[in-house]
């Protein structure tokens, strides 16, 4: 994976005067160069360990890419395993989704697909050896006792008043902790350290809860389920995990992550390495909000294409290509940064813009009729489906005498520097002819309803060696068109405001984040596309075919992204 200075560059040796490929290295390449080269670890094993209690966004694409990244570049192993130690959010619906994003990511996990679940009872086992090496106890304190007894930044906690139990009494009270014999909430088991360390991680945590509830992998099994600061050492330790890469918020965390592996007694103890999250500007990321946000019923679901959630930017059409483009660009740093949302845009333009078909749409339809061209006739027109990309081919567009223009390319009177079609005005029709306006309907509120025009059928294709036209638009065949419904996408947010309310910190919410278009006309070679097909609408921008309300007979497209782009690549 790169960071802001891991740029691929070819440079010429001062000596010999040959092409030397030079390569930066980001500063978790150079640590675990250095973990080999010490002999440290034989190899290299990566994990992405997300808890199923949601869908997954931007942000997780980063560390997916990344683990999987470092496993692919040494030659190692990935896993992808569910923290799932916590089943009052935990729901079956989310592991499946989890897969499927991180499968169509690419990241393989194969046959290495885990759950912290599954190790139970050996992390049961880990806290008695902790009890009877005198390092954990059972507390009676509440938690908001805990919490007043830790202290704060300025204040040493003070030890619990239950600290000092028999090794004896603490293996009781925890095995009737696991029987079932408390109320949640009513005994914890916490790590017996040091209630004055400057960390407060380190003051003592609770490594196990009560919690009498089923779980979505073990059932009712166990009605005591670990912390995730103990449980999670515990797992890459069991699973052969060399570096445990994660963001910056788990750094103060490492000390405890590196007392439990070592205390429980692991031979090869993993080393956790953190780096800094993906931030976008302007977007909705955390759990909470989206769950509300679908509760609500303000998006249709958690692959809502206005989200950021890995499901809906594959909803909209965004390609895994463009999410790993565009991960290599944020780069690899411990500094925390916001990236602007323009970006992620800029990276799916520069993945389709050569590998998808040009179609031309009319999105705001208006008949227009070409009043000297033969009723009967039809014929066609071979486009090419991509100007920069010949290996896509062409196909043939039919014409005919009654057309549909978009709204936006008529006035009836237009300001100055407007080229597009007005009475009297003649314009190019995309790769077909020209045509010059001669009249136009309206109805009874003055909207244009019909634009009629006359042909120069010595213009075939669009060319003519006799004069020049400044306009050119796109068209559809009326007779040859597809009628479907067009959602156009904005930002969820008001970009003036910022994603939170400062004085409540609800959100606040674009009212025209969403816009639908109905009844919009599609040439027929569209017929036949399924969820998830993306092409360029000519001078609309990129749009696919959407998985979830999409039919056969009632096309839906979701815009990706308009086709202008503020973005530069910074030189």
């Amino acid at each position: 994976m790169a960071d802001e200075n891991n740029i691929k560059e070819n440079s010429a040796e001062a000596a010999g005067g040959e092409d030397k490929e030079v390569v930066s290295r980001n500063f978790i390449e150079n640590e675990i160069d250095k973990d080999l080269a010490e002999g440290h670890y034989k190899t290299v094993h990566t994990r992405f360990p997300p808890e199923p209690n949601g869908y997954l966004h931007i942000g997780h694409a980063k560390s997916i890419l990344l683990n999987y990244g470092l496993a692919q570049e040494y030659g190692g192993k990935f896993n992808l395993r569910f923290d799932d130690t916590n089943p009052t959010k935990e729901k079956t619906e989310f592991v499946e989704s989890i897969k499927a994003d991180v499968e169509w990511l690419g990241a393989d996990f194969e046959d290495r697909l885990f759950f912290a679940s599954d190790y139970f009872d050996q992390m049961y086992e880990a806290a008695v050896k902790l009890i009877k090496k005198g390092k954990a106890f059972v507390c009676d304190l509440s938690a908001e006792e805990i919490k007043e007894y830790r202290g704060n930044f300025e204040t040493p906690g003070k030890n619990s008043p239950y600290r000092d139990r028999s090794i004896e009494e603490n293996l009781e009270l925890f095995e009737n902790m696991k029987n079932g014999m408390y109320k949640d909430g009513e005994k914890v088991l916490r790590a017996r350290i040091d209630m004055a360390s400057p960390n407060i991680n380190m003051r003592d945590p609770v490594i196990y809860r009560v919690a009498h509830m089923s779980h979505h992998n073990t059932g009712d099994k166990w009605c005591i389920y670990p912390m995730y600061d103990f449980a999670h050492p515990i797992e890459d330790a069991i699973e052969g995990i060399t570096h445990s890469i994660c963001t910056l918020e788990f750094e103060d965390h490492r000390p405890l992550y590196d007392w439990v592996v070592r205390e429980v007694g692991y031979e090869y103890p993993p080393r956790q390495i953190e780096f800094a999250k993906l931030y976008l500007t302007n977007v909705v990321t955390g759990k909470r909000y989206i769950k509300k946000l679908v509760e609500d019923g303000i998006v249709d679901g958690w692959d809502d294409p206005r989200l950021v959630s890995i499901a809906a930017l594959r909803r909209r059409g965004f390609t895994p290509e463009s999410i790993r483009m565009f991960v290599d660009l944020c780069g690899v740093s411990k500094s925390n940064s916001s990236t602007d949302y323009a970006m992620l845009e800029y990276c799916i333009r520069e993945d389709l813009k050569c590998k998808r078909s040009r179609i031309m749409a009319v999105l705001d339809p208006v008949k227009l009729i070409i009043d000297n061209y033969p009723e009967d006739k039809t014929e066609c027109f071979e486009i090419a489906n991509n100007l920069e990309n010949e290996s896509l081919g062409s196909r043939k567009v039919a014409f005919s005498r009654e057309l549909y223009i978009d709204r936006e390319d008529f006035m009836i009177d237009p300001p100055k520097k407007y080229f597009r079609l007005f009475p009297g005005n003649e314009v190019r029709l995309m790769n077909a002819y020209f045509v010059k306006c001669e009249s136009y309907e309206t109805d009874a509120d003055g909207n244009v309803t019909t634009v009629h025009c006359t042909y120069d059928p010595e213009t075939r294709n669009g060319e003519c060696s006799t004069r020049k036209v400044k306009g050119t638009i796109h068209w559809v065949s009326a007779a040859h068109s597809v009628n479907a419904e067009v959602r156009l996408y904005e930002n969820l947010v008001d970009e003036e405001k910022g994603v939170y309310n400062k004085e409540d910190g609800s959100l606040n919410l674009n009212p025209d984040s969403r816009r639908i278009l109905k009844d919009c006309r599609i040439e027929e070679n569209i017929k036949g596309a399924k969820a998830y097909d993306s092409f360029q609408f000519v001078r609309q921008g990129y749009f696919c075919v959407d998985s979830k309300d999409s039919r056969d007979d009632a096309l839906v497209f979701n815009r990706i992204v308009s086709l202008k782009s503020s973005f530069k690549l910074p030189s």
